[in-house]
């Protein structure tokens, strides 16, 4: 059995990359160079797939190699394939966490009543998201923003949009971004309290009609004792939207 005496390869489950075809049975040592330099690759993205398996087998076999015993570039790609595809994974998920974290807060933070009689910031991202579901239940970015367009106000209750946008940046798209980041102004428009000039740019904006109904969710979303789904339940319906637009 060979030994694992790299500590970037200790620190991977050897089973979470093995996907090769049945019919085909390579060897063990086959296997194991190409998990290796597709692992190599993966952390040194510019490393050819022919100097990735040279280096990995003159460790692995340092008084030769069979020829049979050298995988293919297509081999060495489809673990590649793999290790990329769990990396993601993983990078979603955390995606969602702080996604939560950033959310969780928003029940400790109260509202004026003339403007929000449904108490906390959090119970009406619920009920704006609930709303925004019957609206667009398949938009992903829509139903985000919905959720998390009042995050900045655990963290800044004097600018809470930019606080939000901040917060945000590299966790959602910018579609996502530019709704939350406008939607004051959409909430302005239903007022009229917007100008004229602020009006023609957003109407040309090609999100205009999602904003203008995220603020109608947003205005809709202010009812005391309505009855919505918990956060968890939110985070997860992401999720599965998530993974359905993957598929």
């Amino acid at each position: 059995m060979l030994k694992k005496d790299s500590a970037s390869v200790q620190s991977v489950s050897r089973s979470s990359f093995l996907v090769w075809d049945a019919a085909v049975k390579p060897s063990k040592v086959r296997r194991q160079i190409a998990w290796e330099a597709a692992l190599l690759m993966h952390q040194q993205p510019t490393l050819r797939h022919s100097d990735a398996r040279r280096r990995v087998a003159e460790r692995l076999c340092p008084e030769g190699l069979r020829p049979y015993d050298l995988p293919s570039d297509e081999e060495v790609a489809s673990q590649l394939r793999a290790l990329k595809k769990q990396h993601a994974g993983t990078d979603e998920q955390r995606r969602f966490e702080r996604y939560a974290e950033l959310l969780h807060p928003l029940a400790q933070v109260k509202q004026s009543p003339e403007y929000h009689p449904e108490g906390d910031a959090l119970y009406h991202s619920l009920q704006v998201f609930a709303l925004a579901n019957e609206r667009l239940p398949y938009d992903e970015e829509f139903l985000t923003a919905a959720l998390l367009h009042d995050v900045g106000k655990a963290i800044d209750r004097r600018n809470h949009v930019a606080a939000a946008v901040a917060a945000l940046e590299g966790l959602v798209t910018p579609r996502t971004a530019w709704l939350i980041e406008n939607l004051p102004l959409a909430l302005n428009l239903g007022t009229g309290s917007l100008g004229a000039r602020a009006k023609r740019r957003l109407e040309s904006a090609p999100d205009y009609e999602e904003l203008i109904m995220l603020a109608e969710c947003d205005r809709a979303g202010r009812v005391r004792g309505a009855r919505v789904g918990d956060l968890e339940d939110a985070i997860h319906h992401l999720q599965d939207l998530h993974r359905l637009h993957d598929e």
